[in-house]
């Protein structure tokens, strides 16, 4: 197992002057130094092993001891210096200060086919931005966070990844709902790989202690190694890296609606520089279409991070981000037009989105979109379900016809006949019209359809089913996903079983509707 090391972050930007791995504030510094704590007993659960491949590695370097003590913590690659983070935040609309990679470690940044990634270790033990936690992960969370990352980016959706995913063999006390009813759990820890893993918060904390010294050199150091494109200097380099990070963000988030994904904890310490999905906690999908979903529940009562709203979310951070820039840029208006073009964008693509995922190309029609929104709400309908078997309408239906064919993506079918068929009739008519009028072919509709509707997404009752396998020391479940996801538009008739809405005793168990940040 050999990987190319070349470290930036640690030689380009202010270390913690601190070595002792005490919980405490940290200033002027963008990390600090701190080994992972060695498991009693690792053993690995799965290995991404297209992931190792882009890292350099081979099948078989993954299944090497030394690969597991690597992605366990039970051993630093020679030569290096594993760090933690310092960043700030917001959570759930407040400042919260310094946070930091509180179970985070870093381990080193490698290069392979001119391309730089950096390995970082969740669950390996406490670091000084731990505050009161462990720094410990458990089982069940890793696992959904394994899985997701991988099924993310088959999905296409901007993402972090996940190398590896290995038990330590010792116990980790957890409260799952917040309720007073600690349990011992699995511990775990997930390897995650990213081109860098800087957030949001990184330039929050500088700013909000006026270190711009520290902030300049931060932003000079990301836009060097993950914005060549930005080759101007002064202000403007600023400006156009804040504009940068907005494109990206609003690109994500924008796969996120066309998906169905709700990230649950959009906090600005969970928001990527790079516009990537990161830090996944209690997440989910649209399984039955409530735009006012979350699957926080620590977010229950506000639902600030509800479906609907996250692309407004994401606008909110990218104003924090740019109130962190503002001492590197100072020019108010020419910020606000960066940000004006978050919203611009959004209104601009998310239509052409709707219309794909319609298999229409004619002009978007706001009220029949509004009025699909209605229907798909007041039905109770699985997102993923409908889109993906709407794609079998003919231009040759009749609206019954057309309706028969998605009744399969509502939780009360009943209900659609007794109460709202006349409305999905009529709004299939108006389909029915919208399809004919369109120059292409059914098939060549379907072809479309099926490339933006997956037809397969990681439920969260699937992630509990694969946990609740894996505590019994059985893998075959993650191993089955992982392969199952890494396909999600593919018709894969071995798996058809999973195309299927959540059942009724997943509806209210823990961890297949809502979930608490607990992991």
């Amino acid at each position: 197992m050999k990987f190319t090391i070349q470290d930036t972050f640690t030689t380009q930007l202010p270390a913690d002057q601190e070595t002792a791995n005490t919980r405490r504030q940290v200033y002027e510094a963008a990390y600090s130094f701190v080994t992972p704590r060695v498991p009693s007993n690792p053993a690995f659960v799965h290995v991404a092993e297209e992931v190792a491949a882009f890292l350099g590695l081979s099948k078989e370097a993954t299944k090497t001891d030394d690969f597991l003590k690597l992605v366990s913590g039970s051993m630093v690659y020679p030569n290096t210096t594993p760090y933690a983070m310092a960043y700030a935040g917001h959570q759930f609309g407040n400042w919260a200060g310094q946070l930091g990679d509180g179970r985070a470690i870093n381990l080193f940044e490698v290069i392979h086919n001119n391309q730089r990634f950096t390995l970082q270790l969740k669950g390996a033990g406490a670091t000084p931005y731990s505050r009161s936690a462990d720094g410990f992960a458990v089982l069940r969370s890793s696992i959904r966070e394994h899985l997701c990352s991988e099924a993310m980016c088959y999905l296409g959706v901007p993402t972090t990844r996940s190398l590896s995913l290995v038990t330590t063999g010792d116990k980790v006390l957890r409260d799952v709902l917040y309720n007073g009813n600690a349990a011992y759990e699995d511990g775990a820890v997930v390897c995650r790989v990213a081109p860098t893993f800087i957030r949001f918060g990184n330039f929050q904390l500088f700013a909000a202690r006026k270190d711009i010294k520290n902030l300049k050199a931060l932003a000079d150091y990301t836009i060097q190694y993950f914005y060549p494109q930005i080759t101007i200097s002064g202000k403007e380099k600023y400006l156009q890296f804040y504009k940068e990070v907005v494109n990206r963000t609003v690109e994500m988030v924008l796969h996120w609606q066309r998906v169905g994904f709700v990230h649950g904890v959009m906090n600005t310490d969970n928001m990527s520089i790079l516009g990537l999905t990161i830090d996944y906690g209690p997440y989910g999908w649209l399984e039955d279409y409530d735009p006012d979903w979350t699957p926080n529940t620590t977010d229950a009562e506000g639902r600030r991070y509800r479906f609907r709203n996250q692309p407004d979310i994401a606008l909110w951070n990218l104003v924090q981000l740019g109130n962190a820039l503002y001492p590197l840029i100072e020019d108010i208006a020419s910020m606000e037009q960066v940000l004006n073009s978050y919203s611009q964008q959004f209104d601009s693509q998310f239509p052409i989105i709707q219309q794909q995922k319609l298999g229409l190309q004619a002009e978007y029609d706001a009220h029949f979109q509004d009025e699909l929104t209605t229907l798909l709400t007041a039905s109770e309908t699985d997102m993923t379900i409908f889109y993906r078997n709407l794609a079998n309408v003919l231009k040759t239906d009749t609206s019954e016809e057309a309706l028969a064919k998605i009744i399969l993506a509502f939780y009360q079918p009943d209900k659609i006949v007794t109460t709202l068929k006349t409305s999905w009739l009529n709004w299939m008519e108006l389909y029915l019209e919208k399809i004919k009028a369109e120059v292409g072919s059914d098939e060549e509709r379907k072809e479309a359809m099926n490339k933006v509707n997956p037809k397969y997404v990681l439920r969260n009752y699937m992630a509990q089913l694969a946990i609740e396998a894996a505590e019994k020391q059985d893998y075959s479940v993650i191993d089955e996903f992982y392969t199952l996801l890494k396909n999600p538009y593919d018709e894969q008739p071995q798996y058809e079983k999973w195309f299927a809405k959540r059942p009724d005793w997943a509806r209210h168990k823990v961890g297949c509707s809502m979930l608490s940040c607990s992991s």
